[in-house]
């Protein structure tokens, strides 16, 4: 049962109403800027919305709070909440939103070389103008003593990796600070959604992460379905919750073997790209593309074909034994064992997802807080508390059992075809949000849809916009080595977080 309610705020009863929720056990999933109206400010009110969840049971929470258009300012909730502080910092850059009394007043999204005081998601910002000269260095903290030196890497990398910029603060081998730069491949994704039909953002939305195909589809195809009324079959979820487990086996198989690489064992990771190749033919067979595009659909889904068994048994087998060689092997399991751990503090504080939070304690899985579908007692929850390295490969591991486990009961008796209703017409000024599981960790899409029924307003939340901040704080006193295999282990998307 999902329990929904809206509430109208003064900015000033934003603070009191945000740290309830948060006492209360609620989450923050997205905050989402809009500028209602029309085109001269006379006409244009500004809203923020604050989406706040907790399950099981399913419970979302919206805060709308208005403001003055011509000088939109809002209280910070930073000091409540680590994202909530992102979150701010990303709106205003984007919508020149200021948060009042922000600890870091720094810019996030907004690059140096962008112009000062053009805000790209402003109804009024038109077309990128000129980028103007360097306004100076990013402010990198700096660490001052005898020895300290800096180590710069990227934003381009040797290998085929998008482009992200971290600096290294160390003493002889000792990280004392990292501090990664990201948004070097801003899209403008969610300025690209505005105005197309439902049918029209769809495509859109399988590629906010390639890797992520089915996770952020299906988000979307939830807020869509959500704020038009539209009842999905049984079936069609069944073949959503299918290929939402696909995607995360072939992903969860391909990190296990890169971790085995990271730390020199070549043949095992030769072995897992085996697997995975194998698992990304079975993706083609199931819906006609390697990575599952084109399976979930507005109003259901569509398969080519469903797994069978058997094979998904022999797959099984080959998973399971390249696990059992890693860990046995007493140089892999060293060398991941302690390695750049992360507490369970930390990583609420931070408000880590998905596998990273997992591996440190935090046992959130939308699945069982946020279901579309019911996975009854099939599906369980790994979780590992040392927070390192190791904590993190072993939740994947474990994690692609149970979907092999889930794969088997969803596949069983389900006919390929195509089971789509299509969505409720009659549309209104409505809303809906979209939380799943992706192999990465929950990932929340929210739409509003306009009188025309097209989109107006479309946020995307991916795991990675939460879990990058972790990653410094998982190599504070590691050595400058550990890095890739770190790196690695947390595999934060690029694409995911520089929408």
């Amino acid at each position: 049962m999902r329990t929904r309610t809206v509430h109208d705020l003064d900015p000033d009863e934003l603070p009191g109403r945000a740290a309830d929720l948060l006492t209360a056990g609620h989450r923050l999933a997205l905050v989402a800027a809009h500028h209602d109206g029309g085109p001269a400010p006379a006409g244009r009110a500004v809203r923020v919305v604050y989406l706040f969840v907790s399950g099981p049971p399913d419970t979302r929470t919206e805060l709308h709070v208005r403001l003055d258009a011509k000088a939109p300012e809002i209280p910070s909730l930073a000091h409540l909440s680590f994202p909530a502080g992102r979150f701010e910092r990303e709106m205003r850059d984007l919508h020149g939103i200021v948060p009042l009394d922000h600890p870091l007043p720094h810019r996030l999204v907004r690059h140096f070389h962008w112009p000062r005081g053009w805000y790209p998601m402003h109804p009024d910002a038109g077309p990128p103008p000129p980028f103007a000269e360097p306004e100076g260095p990013y402010p990198f903290p700096e660490v001052e003593g005898e020895g300290v030196y800096e180590i710069p890497v990227g934003p381009v990398h040797a290998g085929l990796i998008e482009p992200g910029h971290f600096r290294f603060s160390v003493v002889g081998e000792t990280i004392i600070k990292l501090k990664a730069r990201l948004w070097f491949v801003h899209k403008g994704v969610e300025k690209l959604f505005e105005g197309r039909t439902p049918e029209q953002g769809l495509p859109l939305a399988e590629r906010v992460s390639g890797d992520t195909t089915v996770g952020h589809a299906l988000a979307y195809c939830l807020a869509v379905e959500e704020a038009t009324g539209t009842p999905v079959p049984e079936e069609a979820r069944r073949a959503r919750a299918l290929l939402l487990e696909l995607e995360r086996l072939h992903n969860h198989v391909a990190d296990l073997g890169a971790l085995c690489n990271d730390v020199g064992h070549g043949i095992l990771h030769a072995r897992a790209q085996h697997v995975r190749e194998q698992l990304l033919r079975l993706n083609h067979e199931v819906t006609g593309h390697r990575l599952l595009r084109g399976g979930v659909l507005l109003g259901g889904a569509e398969l080519r074909e469903a797994p069978g068994p058997a094979r998904m048994r022999a797959l099984g087998g080959e998973i399971r034994d390249l696990v059992t060689l890693a860990l046995g092997h007493t140089t892999v399991r060293d060398r991941f064992t302690g390695t750049a751990r992360l507490g369970p503090a930390a990583a609420r504080d931070l408000g880590c997802l998905g596998y990273v939070a997992r591996a440190s304690g935090l046992a959130s899985d939308a699945r069982a807080g946020h279901p579309f579908h019911d996975l009854g007692d099939a599906l369980t929850v790994p979780v590992h508390t040392a927070g390192d390295v190791l904590a993190r490969f072993l939740v994947r591991a474990e994690e692609a059992d149970v979907s092999l486990g889930l794969i088997d009961r969803l596949a069983d008796g389900l006919a390929p075809g195509r089971t789509v209703v299509d969505l409720l017409p009659g549309y209104a000024p409505t809303a809906g949000a979209g939380i799943v599981e992706g192999w990465r960790g929950t990932l929340t899409t929210r739409v509003e849809l306009g009188v025309d029924g097209r989109l107006t307003r479309v946020k995307v939340a991916d795991p990675s916009f939460f879990n990058w901040p972790a990653l410094p704080v998982a190599l504070a006193d590691t050595i400058v080595p550990d890095f890739p295999l770190t790196n690695k282990s947390f595999n934060l998307s690029y694409a995911g977080n520089d929408l």
